[in-house]
């Protein structure tokens, strides 16, 4: 990920204790704050019953302060007995500054990523985008924890970033931004002046490109990469030509909320900090003292799929043309399933009545991600995946989230990228 402003050194950085805005702020307005309210405390309320240790809701709880302490306390204590083992670059990234903003001392992990970002390099000289995620979080927390050591590692990730020609997503852009914010403003004292050259090169490029996803109703990218977009807007001391809106961005964020688009609990804690004038820069920084502030409880709100909706026809196709794949097929089949209900809904009716539509799901943070369809399994090494669209268009949510309508025709199409 990728941080913070201003030209100040690291002795101003670490006097500063909070971020500093640039340029272009914004806030939510108070009429609208319930509505944030609402939503933070259903993020809180999911720790209790997701089999994942999600730390990017810790990170978001911490930051804007949790309502729902005993969510704050299972969850830090949970990440505190994590196995590490298996854990991805970026995931002991997350797990690391998560713990930090619980104020607690994350042990050896810290060591442990030192030494795996000491040795990556992507996996060729034009690695697809998403390889750059994982590691940007990695700089981003070892340069919390210790910017002296991470400043080879950093500007060896920099250098790999612009001999890069490959696009980019915006969530990666950002991350990006963020890391490389946080290394630009903590360049200790003495050091090459080549360090911040370099830094300010990336910076300046990765940020252009990240206003040219601005679309004219502020949102950036799209609606679920907008909150960290706009972390890493605000706080860019390499800020780019074309002026952000920040308002504008705010005020089509919280009408997207108004629409029903943040329920799921990841999204939430991307969004979230953004909305309370919050950013990854400010893990460090976060207060661990007890809020005395009685906060507002969650409304009961009725069941998504009332027991009486009427049913609706969902047209689901799974489809694999992939050459060298020994299976190839399309197969359609017309499902029902009540009104209201998700995805997941319509894929579990569709194995019911016919085997062919059988999968399986991998748990992810963004909740479950579709493995295999119909014995056909994602892999890594072939940079495959089940992708699923609306007709033609890609669905930008997760089985578990997306609600189909009447008629709509859903496909999972096996894909290569």
């Amino acid at each position: 990920m990728a941080w913070f402003t201003l030209y100040l050194l690291n002795l101003l950085w670490a006097l500063a204790g909070t971020s500093i805005q640039t340029q272009s702020s914004c806030s939510v307005p108070p009429a609208q704050q319930p509505l944030v309210n609402n939503m933070q405390m259903l993020m809180e309320n999911s720790v209790f019953n997701s089999i994942y240790s999600n730390p990017s809701i810790l990170i978001a709880m911490n930051l804007v302060g949790p309502y729902n302490l005993e969510a704050q306390k299972l969850l830090t204590r949970q990440l505190m007995d994590i196995d590490t083992a298996d854990m991805t670059i970026g995931q002991l990234a997350l797990t690391i500054m998560a713990l930090t903003s619980s104020c607690r001392d994350p042990g050896n992990k810290v060591s442990i990523l030192q030494r795996q970002m000491e040795t990556w390099a992507p996996s060729s000289p034009n690695a697809e985008a998403s390889s750059f995620y994982g590691p940007s979080l990695a700089i981003l927390a070892l340069c919390q924890k210790n910017p002296e050591t991470t400043l080879p590692i950093a500007a060896r990730f920099a250098k790999t970033l612009l001999a890069n020609s490959s696009p980019f997503s915006i969530d990666t852009k950002a991350m990006v931004t963020l890391a490389l914010t946080c290394m630009y403003n903590k360049i200790p004292v003495g050091s090459e002046e080549g360090y911040k050259t370099l830094f300010g090169q990336v910076l300046k490029d990765t940020v252009e490109k990240i206003s040219m996803g601005i679309k004219d109703n502020g949102i950036i990218g799209d609606i679920y990469s907008t909150g960290l977009a706009m972390q890493a807007l605000s706080v860019t001391p390499k800020q780019p030509n074309k002026e952000w809106n920040c308002q504008k961005t705010m005020d089509a964020v919280l009408n997207e909320i108004k629409l029903g688009k943040f329920h799921n609990p990841m999204s939430i804690a991307q969004i979230l900090p953004s909305l309370k004038g919050k950013t990854y820069l400010d893990v460090p920084h976060t207060s661990c003292s007890p809020d005395p502030e009685v906060h507002p409880t969650l409304p009961n709100h009725p069941s998504p799929v009332p027991t009486m909706a009427p049913n609706i026809t969902v047209k689901y196709t799974i489809n694999n043309q992939l050459r060298g794949v020994e299976l190839l097929f399309n197969f359609t089949i017309d499902v029902s399933v009540k009104s209201g209900s998700v995805l997941l809904v319509v894929l579990e009716e569709a194995q019911r009545k016919n085997s062919t539509f059988k999968f399986e799901t991998t748990m992810t943070s963004w909740g479950p991600l579709v493995s295999s369809i119909n014995n056909i399994a994602e892999n890594v090494n072939h940079k495959t995946y089940w992708q699923f669209l609306s007709g033609k268009t890609p669905l930008n949510e997760g089985v578990a989230d997306y609600v189909p309508f009447n008629h709509e025709h859903i496909t999972a199409n096996f894909t290569q990228y």
